[in-house]
């Protein structure tokens, strides 16, 4: 299989994990969402589709969700990414009606982050209406992602 999209580093995934592809790459391909490692000017990112079986409510993250989505951001006290993901996530939700940005500590919530397998900070989590998570990005997002992937989740 040739992608037609080449993503910026191709590598083989950790084993039991499926190849890194972009999800460009993946018109017309079925089967389990696939996770893209991407470097950019803001350093490494990790983005993935999200599977939509796993829901998070409001008791789970101590907070409402948005009418329509929301951005779950995972932070820690000393990650300067995450003071400017907090920025770009609050621009966004700020602009697209009925979008909730809600920022977690995950050295407070360690079970949870636990339970959602998030490694490193910042992760933003994307969820539609539902609370389903829709996607996943591990690293500062860019403006343009986090509005694209909110349309995935409206």
């Amino acid at each position: 299989m040739v992608p037609d999209v080449i993503p910026l580093c191709y590598r083989a995934a950790p084993p039991g994990r499926e190849i890194l592809i972009t999800s460009e790459s993946r018109r017309g391909i079925s089967g389990p969402p696939r996770t893209l490692h991407e470097g950019g000017p803001t350093g490494r990112r990790q983005v993935r589709d999200g599977d939509g079986s796993r829901r998070l409510g409001a008791a789970e993250l101590d907070a409402e969700l948005g009418e329509r989505a929301t951005l779950v951001q995972f932070s820690s006290a000393f990650c300067q990414p995450c003071r400017a993901t907090r920025r770009t996530l609050s621009e966004v939700a700020a602009m697209v009606a009925g979008v909730a940005h809600i920022e977690i500590d995950a050295e407070s919530r360690l079970e949870l982050v636990r339970a959602l397998g998030i490694a490193r900070t910042p992760t933003v989590l994307v969820l539609d209406a539902a609370g389903r998570i829709v996607r996943r990005a591990a690293g500062q997002p860019r403006r343009a992602d986090v509005i694209a992937a909110l349309g995935e989740a409206v």
